[in-house]
């Protein structure tokens, strides 16, 4: 696993836990949703964890349906090299689609439950939901591509 772009040590904080975060902070994932964690759930599912905070807000005092998506599509991302089917580098989201179902709070994680579906030589087609506690905020699926090799 390309290790150069994400920190990806265990987190002392929370046993179990890797870092999922980018070595440069000022890139999306840092600047936008903040510290997050991955744990492998078994063969072909991860969890994905976040930490919303008051700038995740939207003006019902709730997580920010933008915010939950980006997630989402940080989350693929996350489970996707924890499975070991990318690397940082030039993959990208071919398709997501997210259902809300309800809405995070503020200060309490938010985990992304993913499911790897199906990998093929270029695509791996996912799943998964967002929950919050016992809550569920959205499911989603989405599709990426690996990138090219050369």
């Amino acid at each position: 696993m390309d290790t150069s772009a994400f920190n990806s040590s265990p987190d002392p904080d929370n046993p179990g836990w890797l870092n999922w975060q980018m070595n440069d902070p000022s890139r999306y994932n840092g600047t936008v949703l903040g510290k997050m964690l991955v744990r492998s759930e078994g063969e072909g599912k991860a969890r994905l964890r976040m930490f919303p905070e008051h700038r995740h807000s939207n003006l019902r005092n709730a997580v920010h349906g933008g915010v939950t998506l980006g997630f989402i599509d940080a989350a693929m991302f996350g489970a996707s090299r924890l499975f070991g089917s990318i690397t940082a580098g030039t993959a990208v989201t071919l398709d997501l689609s997210v259902q809300f179902i309800g809405a995070g709070v503020i200060g309490a994680p938010l985990d992304a439950e993913v499911e790897l579906l199906k990998e093929t030589g270029r695509l791996l087609f996912m799943r998964g939901i967002v929950v919050q506690g016992d809550e569920r905020v959205a499911a989603f699926s989405g599709t990426i591509r690996k990138p090219t090799k050369r």
